[in-house]
Parts: structure tokens; C-alpha cells; sequence
């Protein structure tokens, strides 16, 4: 081992660490990209990894030599206090290295497929294109494409939907290919075009799945171009078959919907797509037979008041506003409905519902009691991105603890059940979305979001990564290890539309329905690249319709402040609904069994001085459910 190189030594492919600067302040630390001079010192060591990958590092710990406390160290040390100083100790203090789940593809910044170099210089000039301003957020594995998502938070985003040929590049540092073409992901374009798109779905009938939220920027830079459209491609054809604009009863001024699930039944028509809006609290549903939309809304949608404090690779910051965001989808069950899990992103508690409940639009006003509550999953647990396997193993990603856990749904939902099938506190800083394929192969992509967002990304280092694994590999020697996992779901699936099994899944009854699709497929582009910036001013895109989107919404990561705890409070109370607890610390309560139908998350009684929660029992005293006039107490 040796130490880390100083700054003007420093090659693209070690880690950022730790680099000695001056000889008055040898050990000023940077990772990431946070500069707070911090003990102890570290070394960093190769290792063996990803065999198209020969070259990784782990790191550990060496006395650090004296330094003095400059103007400028005391300056950083107040301004990053503590908590920063804290983490950086504990990122020297554990070792690096995902041991499981293997480095596929990586980047320091990303780059794009252009149709010739000089659109590419072109791009570059007018600042169509900005390499440092990219952040991938959402993938999804189709066949021999990799899809990866890239919203326009910042401006020079030239596209937001993309995959990767793996064919063609099994591993490295690919530019990302728009998909389906450049013209197809130009913002503002509505009728045609892409503006951001952030989680992908692709289903079993060779259909990819992507929200358009019609957004450029981020927080108040927010820019509404387009409505909220749901688009569907035919995979085997690249050809949009559908592109639906949600209802204006459907969203409202807050709303932020960053998450999709899909919930197929026995045909490819039988298809529902669940959407969560973070930061308007609701669930709208969609349904690709009938092609309309409905929207639920419950107070287990709300953030937890006491879970919106985040640390993620030395970063102390505060996302409390933000509600449902993570979805995953059970098998189908015996009765022919599936369970959706859901949590807010501001909290550690799961909540689940029928696909029952969700897919009859009568519901939206008589299902209030229809939705549980589990335990926590325990402390740093917030998580974004959450799947599920055919066999009812859930992998969900822990942004706090750069992680990735799992548990299996044939067990209760306690924390005890839960295990981590991999952790690296360098290469899986924040695990922003994680999928399995339909090869049981499991994928994930880090990409330091945080500190993109709050901080400033290192583009001499690797900034972001997708991995992968083989499920079993992944989950063997922890308690998600279950044998005869199936077996939980009591065995075969009785039909529910009088057609035999799962064999509408297979050869030609898979082929999808386009007599009912719109015609935005048939679009074709008269130019190969259409540059795509993002500027300030609205008249620069595409005209959109006569509804002008050009109003800021609040969006996440925004500073504005909402009276969550009051919603959740009025709803509640409209309903007739009072919270309970009693049991002091330790008495157990939380978990919904058998005996336990209706409950909440919005009180917690603190457990001595480790921020474990007790809270004995808890259950809900309900009255009659009241019409939709509750809303007036949200807008």
C-alpha cells in the first residue's frame, strides 16, 4: 500500500480520498468533494474485482501527521460542523469495495451518442450539451439494452432517455444512445418529444414504461413545459403505441411524481401502472384497457415528521417533505391480485395495499381502511427504489447506509428479517435505483446524488456506477435466503380471467394491442438531432397547447416548506379518525397481523437515547368515511 498521491500526482482512476495539498495541511480530506480536514489519514489498497475491471481500492487507517489549523481549515470545519467531520472518520474507518454485486459500467461524467462529431462540438458550444450538469437516476434491463434515465435538473441535458447496447459494450464508460431517437427527447416538444423522465419500467409483454413530467430544472428553477404523459414503447419495434396525459384531477400544484410500477394480470391488455406522487401525496392509477386515470389519496402518503433528517457520505441535510416515493409489487397472489409496498421517502415504515383496492376506481372514496401498516424497518433506512422477484424477495436500496437490503415477504416485516446483501461506502454512495431482470439478475446504479445536488461532484473521480449480480448470489447467507421461496404464495395461480396460467406471457399471444393506441407513434423526425437545452426562458421550446406550464412548482429537493404534519392532521380528523397508542417503550406493537387492520406512522414514542421506538400498541378509532371535501384543506 502507499498513501494517496498528492492532488498534481493524482490519476483519473484512483479514488479521491484523502490528498496532501500543502506541508502546513497534508491531510486535507475531499471526499466527497466536501473539503473538511478531518483524522485520520488514509491509504488506499488495489483489490481484485470485476474481471473487465481489474483495478478497485479499499481503504484503511494510518496516524495522521500534525497539521495546522489555518484560517481556511477553521472556515470549512464551520461550515460543514461535525456531523461532516464524522462520517469522513467512519468512511476511513470501514473497508471499500462492493464484494457482491460487480461493476459493470462507470463514469466520471456522462457523454451521449451523437450523430457525428461536428453536433457534437455544436452542442457543446451552445451549451446544448454540459458533460458536468448530467445525473443518471432510473435503469431498467430489456433483452440486450440498458436503459438509464437522465433528468434535466440542470441545463445541457441533450437527452433524458437513453440505454446502452450491451452487445456492444459489455463493460467501461459507453455514451449513452437516446432512445428512441434524438427527436424523441426534445423538451417542450409535448406531442413528440421527452422533457425528464426519471424511473423506467418494461414488462413482460416487451413494453418499456416511462413518466414524461413535462419538467426542466429543479426546485424553483422548475419549468411546467409539458403535462405529466405516461409513454409506452414496443420494444421489439422502438415505435411509441401510447402516450396518455394525466388529468388535471389527477395532480395538483405540488405534485412530483419520480416512481412507476407496473402491475400486469393475465394479458397484456390487463395492465395497470401505479404513480406516486411524492410531493402532492397520492397514488394516481392507470389502466392500459380502459386508458383512463384515477388518483387515491391517504395520509400513509404523508412524510413521517420524524424521519426527514438524511446523512449520506458526509452530508447532513433535510428532506422532510417528501411523501410516497418507492414502490414494489408482489407475484400474483391466489386471489389474482397482487400487494403493492410503498413508503414515503421521509420515513422508515412500509405500507401495503390490494391491487384489488387500486384497481377499481369506485374505491377512491371507500378505502381509507383498505391500506396497513408494517413496522419499521429500523434507524438510517430511508429508501427510494425497492423490486420485488417472482418469489417474493424485495431488494430495496438504504440511501443512508449506502446499501442495499433485502427481505423476503414469506416472512414477518420486522427489521430482525431484514439482511444487506452489499454495502460499499465509496462505490455505492447512494444507490438510486435498483431492478432485477427477467434473468433473475439484479441491477443497480449509484450516482452521489446529494452531493450533486448540495455539494459538488469530483470529475477527476468516478461519480457513477451500475452494477450487477445474480439474485441468488446476492441474497445466499442472509436471513433473505429462504428455501422454497415460492411456496409462500401457495403454489400455482388460480386464473382470474378464465385463461390457463401465465401462458398469455408466451410466443404470439404476447402481442400487444394497437388498435385502441393513439397515433404519436407514426412520428417521424425530419432532423437526426435537434439540440435540446434547457434555458430560462419558456419561448426557446417547442410551443406546447393553450394551458400555458410555464408556473414553478415545487418539486423535490425544493427549500419551500409544507405544513405536512397539518394535511395528515385534517385528513385524519375528517374522516373521524383519532390515533392511538398505549404500552409504554418496548411493549412491542407496530407490526399489522392478523388482528390488526388499521394503523399509523405519525407518532413514535422515543426508546432510551439510541433512536429505537417502542410505542406498544397502535391502532386506529375510525368513523364514517366522508366525501371528497377533505381536500379543501390541502390547497
Amino acid at each position: 500500500s502507499q498513501l494517496a498521491r498528492p492532488q498534481d500526482q493524482t490519476s483519473a482512476s484512483s479514488p479521491r480520498i484523502l490528498r496532501p495539498t500543502t506541508p502546513d495541511r497534508p491531510c486535507a480530506c475531499v471526499w466527497p468533494s466536501v473539503r473538511v480536514c478531518a483524522c485520520p489519514c488514509c491509504v488506499v489498497k488495489k483489490r481484485k474485482d470485476f474481471a473487465e475491471r481489474p483495478g478497485a481500492y479499499v481503504r484503511a487507517c494510518v496516524t495522521c501527521p500534525g497539521r495546522s489549523s489555518s484560517f481556511a481549515e477553521k472556515e470549512r470545519m464551520n461550515r460543514y460542523g461535525a456531523v461532516a467531520l464524522v462520517a469522513l472518520a467512519l468512511l476511513c474507518t470501514g473497508a471499500s469495495g462492493t464484494q457482491k454485486l460487480q461493476e459493470r459500467y462507470s463514469w466520471q461524467q456522462l457523454d451521449f451518442v451523437f450523430p457525428n462529431q461536428r453536433l457534437k462540438q455544436q452542442a457543446l458550444a451552445s451549451g446544448d450539451y454540459v458533460p458536468t450538469n448530467g445525473l443518471p437516476v432510473g435503469i431498467e434491463r430489456w433483452q440486450n439494452k440498458l436503459f438509464v434515465s437522465v433528468p434535466r435538473w440542470k441545463d445541457g441535458i441533450p437527452s433524458t432517455l437513453n440505454y446502452i447496447d450491451m452487445n456492444q459494450t459489455p463493460s467501461g464508460s459507453p455514451a449513452l444512445i437516446p432512445y428512441p431517437d434524438w427527436s424523441s427527447n426534445v423538451a417542450g416538444d409535448c406531442a413528440n418529444g421527452l422533457s425528464t423522465v426519471y424511473r423506467l419500467k418494461a414488462d413482460k409483454c416487451g413494453r418499456l414504461w416511462a413518466l414524461d413530467t413535462g419538467t426542466v430544472g429543479i426546485g424553483n428553477t422548475t419549468q411546467q413545459l409539458c403535462p405529466y404523459a405516461l409513454n409506452i414503447w414496443d420494444l421489439k419495434t422502438n415505435r411509441r403505441i401510447r402516450r396518455y396525459e394525466l388529468r388535471p384531477e389527477d395532480t395538483n400544484p405540488n405534485t412530483f411524481i419520480a416512481n412507476i410500477a407496473i402491475d400486469m394480470g393475465r394479458s397484456c391488455d390487463d395492465t395497470f401502472a401505479y404513480m406516486s406522487d411524492e410531493l402532492g401525496y397520492g397514488l394516481i392509477v392507470y389502466s392500459f384497457e380502459q386508458n383512463r386515470s384515477w388518483r387515491f389519496a391517504h395520509s400513509f402518503f404523508f412524510p413521517d415528521p420524524l424521519r426527514g433528517d438524511f446523512n449520506v457520505a458526509g452530508l447532513n441535510f433535510q428532506w422532510g417533505e417528501e411523501g410516497i416515493f418507492g414502490m414494489s409489487l408482489t407475484p400474483l397472489q391466489p386471489d389474482g391480485y397482487r400487494t403493492l409496498y410503498f413508503s414515503p421517502l421521509a420515513s422508515h415504515r412500509e405500507f401495503t395495499v390490494s391491487t384489488r383496492v387500486l384497481r377499481d376506481e369506485e374505491k377512491v372514496e371507500e378505502s381509507f381502511h383498505e391500506f396497513q401498516y408494517l413496522k419499521e424497518r429500523g434507524p438510517n433506512s430511508h429508501t427510494t427504489s425497492r423490486v420485488m422477484s417472482d418469489t417474493g424477495l424485495q431488494l430495496f436500496n438504504l440511501i443512508d447506509q449506502n446499501a442495499v437490503g433485502c427481505w423476503h415477504s414469506s416472512l414477518p416485516y420486522s427489521p430482525e428479517y431484514h439482511g444487506i446483501v452489499d454495502r460499499d461506502d465509496v462505490e455505492l454512495v447512494f444507490p438510486a435505483d435498483v431492478k432485477i431482470d427477467d434473468e433473475e439478475q439484479v441491477w443497480v446504479i449509484s450516482d452521489r446524488m446529494p452531493v450533486f445536488l448540495i455539494a459538488e461532484l469530483d470529475y477527476s473521480d468516478v461519480n457513477f456506477r451500475i452494477f450487477s449480480a445474480p439474485l441468488s448470489t446476492l441474497v445466499a447467507g442472509t436471513v433473505c435466503d429462504v428455501q422454497g421461496a415460492s411456496a409462500a404464495f401457495g403454489g400455482p395461480i388460480q386464473p382470474k380471467f378464465g385463461v390457463e396460467g401465465l401462458s398469455t406471457y408466451a410466443g404470439e399471444s404476447t402481442l400487444l394491442p394497437t388498435t385502441s393506441s393513439t397515433a404519436y407513434g407514426t412520428f417521424t423526425p425530419s432532423l437526426p438531432y435537434t439540440p435540446t437545452a434547457a434555458p430560462t426562458t419558456v419561448h426557446k421550446y417547442t410551443p406546447v397547447s393553450s394551458v400555458a406550464y410555464d408556473t414553478p412548482t415545487s418539486h423535490m429537493y425544493s427549500t419551500q416548506s409544507y405544513p405536512t404534519t397539518a394535511k395528515a392532521y385534517a385528513y385524519n380528523k375528517y374522516h373521524g379518525v383519532e390515533f392511538h397508542a398505549h404500552g409504554g417503550p418496548g411493549q412491542g406493537g407496530g407490526y399489522s397481523g392478523a388482528g390488526h387492520d388499521h394503523a399509523s406512522h405519525h407518532q413514535h414514542h422515543e426508546q432510551h437515547g439510541d433512536g429505537g421506538y417502542g410505542g406498544g400498541h397502535r391502532y386506529w378509532s375510525g368513523g364514517h368515511k366522508k366525501h371528497d371535501a377533505w381536500k379543501q384543506f390541502f390547497y
